[in-house]
């Protein structure tokens, strides 16, 4: 059987569920199937490259991926909600996920501020999204071993 598939759901799918799916990958990759979706896809935003890049992980060649690439295609264990719209909107989208959590965090791309202000917001956001990862996999660590 292969790795669990992880599904991270936001709203445009440029900046959390890039994150979250880029750290799955870079911690845990090789016990989970790290993937990522917006209901509206609007692009990786530059910050969010940026950031990622500063702690070694380099996603400029990510793009974002609609929620319909998955629908009906997949069936992920785990469905995380980035943010309560992702949720709101699709609340019931995989019936036969075994599991689905939501992490309603900010959205950096909805900051403002001037140039170094919002850095410092996606820093935050990321490091945030990092520890949540972490934490993530610690507690699902029994479940991953056991799929193989």
């Amino acid at each position: 059987m292969g790795k669990p598939m992880v599904l991270f759901l936001c709203t445009g799918n440029s900046a959390r569920s890039q994150m979250a799916e880029a750290f799955l990958r870079q911690h845990a990759g090789n016990k989970y199937d790290a993937h990522s979706a917006g209901l509206n896809p609007q692009g990786v935003h530059p910050l969010t490259i940026q950031v990622m890049k500063e702690t070694g992980i380099d996603i400029s060649g990510h793009q974002s991926k609609s929620l319909n690439q998955y629908l009906g295609k997949t069936s992920p264990k785990w469905v995380i909600f980035g943010c309560e719209k992702a949720e709101e909107s699709c609340p019931h989208v995989w019936p036969f996920s075994l599991q689905s959590e939501s992490w309603n965090l900010e959205d950096p791309v909805d900051f403002t501020g001037d140039e170094l202000e919002q850095l410092m917001k996606f820093r935050f956001v990321r490091d945030q999204i990092e520890a949540r990862i972490l934490d993530w996999i610690t507690e699902n660590r029994i479940d991953s071993e056991t799929e193989n």
